[in-house]
């Protein structure tokens, strides 16, 4: 079954000569997609760059732990943690607006989408870079109306 499965994906690249010139233009599937499941950060913001579409944004905790010394099947070693800050953006209409809504600080998420790598000037005109997770789905994990009370 999977050997059918690698077959077809194969055969779905799509190889075009031109007859203009000798060169090629390969069309290939890849993919960009991420899941995480973590603990927002801080309050959604809502941002509109002139002339552009709004975007929802908020960070996204997610935690790594392991176990460390001689021992990593036993009780006796040490667990340590490390945590890394995503930075989610929303700009589906829908789901920006139900985001930017229901999204609070300490709430439990998890979240589709894609890496995005980007590139703008701070106020000092230094480039910077930046990585940004594009949602395109978010699914609560806990209940944003009880937690308000």
């Amino acid at each position: 079954m999977l050997r059918r499965r690698v077959a077809q994906v194969f055969w779905q690249s799509v190889r075009c000569e031109s007859d203009l010139a000798t060169t090629s233009l390969i069309l290939e599937r890849s993919l960009n997609r991420i899941q995480l499941l973590g603990r927002v950060g801080q309050d959604p913001v809502m941002r509109q760059a002139e002339g552009k579409n709004p975007v929802t944004i908020f960070s996204l905790a997610t935690n790594e732990m392991w176990r460390s010394g001689e021992n990593t099947t036993s009780v006796a070693g040490d667990i340590s943690q490390k945590t890394t800050w995503h930075r989610i953006s929303v700009f589906r209409p829908g789901l920006r607006d139900l985001a930017y809504q229901y999204v609070k600080k300490g709430a439990r998420l998890f979240v589709e989408g894609k890496i995005d790598y980007g590139e703008y000037t701070d106020k000092n005109d230094v480039k910077r870079q930046a990585t940004t997770i594009v949602a395109d789905n978010i699914i609560f994990l806990s209940d944003p109306l009880k937690e308000k009370m």
